[in-house]
């Protein structure tokens, strides 16, 4: 009966460490969290989470739960949510059940914007850095719009291919091929203040943050992988760029 209880503790900290790798945590918020879930359960639990696999077992016993993430995209919401269930079972405020019971339907909800949320953010993320620009009213209105067709190509490329990284060398090529355009016909004044601005909704944020964090904690492995990562997603924008302006290049005529 206890050996029972201690593998259902197990199981449901195995699928909390995976929810948070791959809604974007980083590592040492996962281990923390389930040295936490142990502690108020009364299990002394031992966590190790890399990128590509996490192992949860007891101090005592001799089995090791492995689970296998999946990280390719991220939701901090959900982050969030398994942060407050954990906070709430450590202060016993809800019972392992309960925990459970919620663990599980976060799990299997999907927490996302509305498209209209998603479009109208990308268009104002894209007009920020025109502000440090000072960039002249056309443009910042420009950018607002270009930004937004950037984030749309993208996730167009996303959902239509599975190759890695295609999606940002999309909206890399969409938004400076617009941006290359829209100079050479003379309705916008700066191409390349347009180009940077709207690409910012592209910029692998996340991944590089949780990078640097992980590597502030030591956590070296992590890190690195994580670094990589956001390295080939900017490196990818930045092809995409270069074939827009390219593209852009030819259909003028070579001006």
């Amino acid at each position: 009966m206890i050996e029972k209880r201690v593998n259902n503790i197990i199981d449901v900290c195995g699928l909390v460490a995976k929810i948070l790798l791959e809604s974007g945590a980083e590592t040492t918020r996962v281990e923390s969290t389930i040295a936490y879930i142990g502690q108020a359960a009364g299990i002394n639990l031992n966590c190790h989470a890399t990128m590509t696999a996490i192992f949860i077992s007891t101090e005592s016993g001799s089995t090791t739960h492995l689970v296998k993430p999946n990280v390719s995209s991220f939701n901090l919401q959900k982050v969030d949510e398994i942060n407050t269930l954990s906070r709430q079972f450590s202060a016993h405020e809800i019972d392992f059940n309960e925990l459970e019971r919620k663990v599980h339907i976060i799990d299997h909800r999907v927490i996302d914007f509305t498209w209209t949320q998603k479009i109208i953010g990308a268009g104002f993320v894209s007009v920020a850095p025109m502000l440090l620009f000072k960039a002249s009213w056309t443009d910042l209105a420009l950018a607002f719009f270009v930004g937004i067709l950037g984030y749309l190509a993208s996730q167009w490329g996303n959902a239509h291919s599975t190759a890695p990284y295609l999606s940002a060398i999309v909206g890399g090529l969409v938004i400076s091929l617009l941006a290359t355009l829209l100079q050479y016909f003379g309705i916008a004044d700066s191409a390349a203040n347009i180009m940077i601005s709207s690409l910012m909704p592209l910029v692998p944020g996340v991944p590089l943050t949780n990078s640097l964090r992980e590597i502030i904690d030591r956590d070296i492995l992590s890190g690195l992988v994580r670094g990589v990562d956001a390295i080939m997603i900017a490196g990818s924008i930045g092809i995409g760029a270069i074939v827009g302006s390219f593209i852009a290049h030819i259909m003028t005529g070579g001006v």
